[in-house]
């Protein structure tokens, strides 16, 4: 999966989490985490998804959205210009 299409995949479950569709934005994560968790920097990959989880755990979907749509991009946007 290239940068383009995760930063998309990051969008798109973001979208979802805010329509209330959790169920189907988790599974569509399930596939972004899998592209991007080897192509970050470990260290700040780490914080942003302990931080992820957290608000998935608390089921708090606006957190989780934001983290995805602004924090995951940014992550995301470093590991392609590396």
């Amino acid at each position: 999966m290239s940068a383009a299409d995760q930063e998309r995949a990051a969008r798109e479950c973001a979208a979802l989490l805010r329509l209330g569709r959790d169920v189907e934005a988790g599974l569509r994560m399930l596939e972004l985490f899998d592209a991007v968790v080897p192509r970050v920097d470990p260290r700040a990959g780490a914080v942003v998804m302990q931080a992820m989880l957290d608000a998935q755990q608390r089921q708090d979907w606006l957190a989780l959205a934001d983290y995805l749509e602004y924090e995951l991009l940014h992550l995301i946007e470093q590991a392609a210009s590396r």
